[in-house]
């Protein structure tokens, strides 16, 4: 006597296990090599929760960017002072998150810069997250979106 099913279920199983296994085979290769933004700013996205509260959580975010601490000596003398006078491991690189919006030195995290500005950069190290500093700016002086960068 013949079991219902028999080999064509086992055959039908077999088959459909086989497919599963292929396509996450085929989806985590294809996540595994780049499983980021795509951009060399993808690692300064843990940076926003840090960044957003050192300026109240408000504003609007207009960017986000990674660059060496010495990139900063020139282009921006505050910012690459506040990463190199950082207490405790030495800064290598940092995260520089903008907002837009209307920004008073006594209402964001370690102020630099104006006192009070429509772009406020906040600086956190990377890696750590830790926060450095958050300058102020009177006008908007840099672009942070998909253009070009280039710094104050």
């Amino acid at each position: 006597m013949r079991r219902p099913g028999g080999r064509r279920t086992w055959r039908a199983a077999a088959v459909g296990v086989a497919a599963v296994a292929a396509a996450t085979v085929a989806l985590a290769g294809c996540t595994s090599v780049r499983n980021d933004l795509g951009t060399a700013n993808s690692g300064c996205y843990v940076a926003l929760p840090a960044a957003s509260a050192a300026v109240g959580h408000t504003g609007r975010l207009l960017g986000v960017r990674l660059f060496d601490v010495p990139s900063l000596k020139g282009t921006s003398n505050l910012l690459y002072e506040a990463a190199v006078g950082a207490p405790g491991a030495k800064v290598q690189r940092v995260c520089l998150v903008a907002f837009t919006g209307h920004f008073d030195a006594g209402r964001v995290d370690r102020p630099i810069g104006a006192s009070t500005g429509h772009l406020a950069v906040v600086e956190v190290s990377y890696p750590g997250n830790r926060l450095l500093a958050t300058l102020l700016l009177g006008r908007e002086s840099l672009p942070f979106g998909h253009s070009h960068l280039g710094l104050f």
